[in-house]
């Protein structure tokens, strides 16, 4: 399906070397973060406390936030859940505490909401969950794990259904779009938390998706045209796509917008770590891993196989 065909084929591996500078600095830029400001990591990786409670009226989730940082919690987190009475809270664990002291947490918060509510609109706990810091370190360990499981499987796919240089080409450019949203998430300290996880994981199955897209046209435009240089086929094979690249990414988009508009604060990062993984994925699928697999030294004779003339019996 196409909405439009482009006769001419777009020239894009004539600047492969600019967009392959600019991705280099990009990354680099985001792995300097990585470095220097880390990533901003939630309960679920740091370990903390979750409360649900109810109010009989909406409250005002900034007055309950100012109250429970002037009561002492660092970096509380108060959004609504479900509805407008019903509010999550997220307490982070306290450097030195210990998982004897988590009861206690509940019972703290509970008195800094009873200060915010009191009378008719006091709090009615619906639930108490505690996240240890082991708990959290494992949860970190098995993303960790996780993400290298996925990569390993992508470039073992790629390797068998074309070949080692398009594998070695389509893990680079993933990789460049996950450091990237992780870069994102460390300069601007967003929340990492496990669905931004399952974002990140998304991306790297959306964006090979689109590189095998690519990857096919170019082998098959190897096959079918013979005077092509390998500059040319590359151009050919991303023009050719670029309708069906539209339409895809277009209506994925439009749902992930959605989801960033009308989502509320739970699906806030999550939709956000997609929506940039959207975008780089175009770019690093069509501007980083077609010029690596040139780069890399892609060629006809690595697809087509020469024919053997048949030697004639000697009677």
């Amino acid at each position: 399906m196409e909405f439009f065909r482009i006769r001419k084929d777009i020239p894009f591996m004539r600047h492969a070397l600019v967009f392959n500078i600019i991705s280099l600095i990009t990354f680099l830029l985001a792995v300097f973060f990585l470095a220097t400001k880390g990533l901003h990591l939630s309960i679920e990786f740091t370990g903390g406390t979750l409360m649900e409670v109810s109010y009989a009226q909406a409250p005002d989730l900034q007055q309950i936030r100012k109250q429970l940082e002037s009561d002492g919690f660092a970096d509380p987190q108060v959004q609504n859940f479900g509805s407008s009475r019903d509010v999550l809270i997220r307490v982070p664990l306290a450097r030195g505490a210990k998982d004897s002291e988590s009861g206690k947490v509940g019972e703290r918060v509970m008195a800094s909401l009873e200060k915010v509510g009191a009378g008719a609109t006091a709090p009615t706990l619906k639930r108490v969950e505690f996240v240890g810091p082991q708990v959290g370190k494992e949860l970190a360990e098995d993303g960790a794990l996780a993400l290298l499981l996925v990569v390993i499987g992508i470039m073992l796919y790629l390797a068998m259904r074309f070949e080692w240089r398009f594998a070695v080409s389509a893990i680079i450019a993933n990789l460049h779009d996950v450091v990237i949203i992780l870069g994102f998430f460390a300069f601007f300290q967003w929340e990492f938390s496990l669905p931004v996880l399952a974002a990140v994981l998304a991306v790297l199955g959306y964006s090979v998706n689109e590189s095998v897209v690519v990857f096919d046209r170019v082998r098959e435009t190897f096959k079918k045209k013979r005077g092509m240089t390998t500059p040319e086929v590359l151009d050919h094979a991303i023009t050719s796509t670029i309708s069906r690249t539209i339409i895809t990414h277009g209506s994925t988009q439009m749902m992930v917008t959605s989801m960033l508009i009308f989502g509320g604060p739970a699906l806030h990062y999550f939709a956000l770590a997609l929506t940039i993984g959207i975008c780089f994925g175009i770019y690093s699928s069509v501007l980083v891993a077609s010029p690596l697999v040139m780069w890399l030294g892609v060629s006809r004779a690595q697809f087509v196989q020469p024919k053997v003339e048949k030697q004639e019996a000697v009677v």
